[in-house]
């Protein structure tokens, strides 16, 4: 066998005997688009990046996450599903109905607002409007988010139910999808009122969409959950990484927490019945 050769195999062996060192581990953290795709890689990247180094101290391998973003619920909900990705950060709403179908999808952790599991949805209007009531939004046009929104349908039509409003009260409604698109067809007077995350409202603001809040409810904080088949090595990782950023970024879940989104879904259909005759 020539010099040459010789050299070209003792390359590849010694490539080959490498390979379980350097192997790294690929993970894909899955999340749809609530607001603008670039304003969830901003706000999301620098948390994975740390879930990373953490998860990499635990299992003493190089971990790289790499975000797989959908562009609406239904898609990041399936990619979930089908094990597109290996975690994901859903709605609270999403997490329940995947959950009810799928009872292996597990819990990792929920996102701290200030140390709490709970923060705001609000209902907006123009802040010129001459609205000051929900019980006034009667015959008037409402956006709402998407379909499968916990903020953007499910607590806010409860919320109007309970004030006295069904959907035959509305003049016009819609399903626009993302928050900001509620917001700004608000503030271009599209819609007189809509529902969104409080965080998004205040947001607007800043950007100068002329808006005040009308009413506010409470939703639970977002929950990072674990696709189906994930090790339990792995997922037992991941959820103390999570947690290890601590209780200002991640709390631990409970069942428990998501008892009042499972209400207001099962009761929705209550918002759609027909108007009680005077």
């Amino acid at each position: 066998m020539g010099r040459f050769c010789k050299k070209i195999l003792a390359v590849l062996f010694g490539l080959a005997w490498l390979g379980p060192v350097c192997a790294q581990m690929d993970l894909k953290f899955g999340v749809y688009t609530t607001d603008k795709p670039t304003a969830v890689v901003k706000k999301l990247r620098p948390v994975l990046n740390q879930i990373q180094s953490r998860l990499q101290s635990m299992l003493g391998e190089p971990v790289r996450i790499r975000m797989q973003i959908a562009r609406s619920y239904a898609k990041g909900i399936e990619d979930l599903i089908a094990g597109k990705v290996d975690f994901a950060r859903l709605g609270p709403a999403s997490y329940v109905g995947v959950k009810r179908r799928y009872p292996d999808i597990r819990l990792l952790a929920l996102e701290s607002n200030n140390g709490r599991k709970r923060f705001s949805g609000v209902i907006v209007v123009h802040r010129n409007s001459t609205i000051n009531s929900v019980k006034e939004l009667k015959g008037k046009t409402f956006a709402f988010g998407d379909s499968r929104s916990t903020i953007g349908r499910y607590l806010s039509q409860q919320y109007l139910y309970q004030a006295g409003l069904r959907a035959s009260d509305l003049k016009k409604y819609e399903y626009l999808g993302r928050h900001d698109r509620v917001g700004w067809a608000v503030a271009d007077g599209t819609f007189d009122a809509g529902a969104l995350k409080e965080g998004t409202f205040k947001k607007l603001v800043q950007q100068g969409a002329p808006l005040r809040v009308l009413a506010a409810f409470e939703n639970v904080t977002k929950p990072w959950v674990a696709r189906f088949g994930l090790s339990q090595q792995l997922f037992t990782a991941l959820q103390k990484s999570l947690l290890s950023l601590g209780k200002e970024r991640f709390l631990p879940p409970e069942e428990g927490d998501f008892a009042f989104i499972s209400q207001a879904m099962d009761s929705n259909h209550q918002f759609f019945s027909p108007a009680l005759s005077p």
